[in-house]
């Protein structure tokens, strides 16, 4: 799996933001992380990448230093902080419209979740 740099990421959202709404994909379309709908057809998501490194150290700590938080629809995507730093990038195959997606999971169960990737919420830190 290709791993994704910050410039890469910028460039794959810029790019997402031109692109239109489509049937296929519209139902991911909430501006912040939501869990992905069990009626949402996988198969019409397209892996471009990742943001994980296997050799970074695990971190956990979130970046909200404006008051949001993981939920917030304008919450910063930091690509150092969780989660963004155990996300993979797709695309939809119909639209090319891009989201960040991540495994959560807790306990019994894995609860897979997906945010549109917008450009204006990237941050380099």
């Amino acid at each position: 799996m290709k791993a994704l740099n910050a410039s890469e990421l910028m460039a794959m959202a810029t790019a997402s933001h031109a692109t239109s709404k489509c049937a296929t994909c519209n139902a991911l379309m909430r501006p912040g992380w939501e869990s992905v709908p069990g009626s949402f057809p996988l198969k019409s998501l397209r892996l471009l990448g990742t943001l994980r490194s296997e050799d970074a150290p695990e971190i956990w700590e979130e970046y909200h230093p404006h008051g949001t938080h993981s939920w917030s629809p304008d919450a910063p995507i930091a690509i150092g902080f969780y989660p963004y730093n155990r996300c993979d990038v797709y695309e939809c195959i119909d639209c090319s419209r891009k989201y960040l997606r991540y495994g959560e999971y807790g306990g019994y169960y894995i609860d897979e979740r997906i945010r549109p990737l917008n450009f204006k919420l990237i941050v380099q830190i």
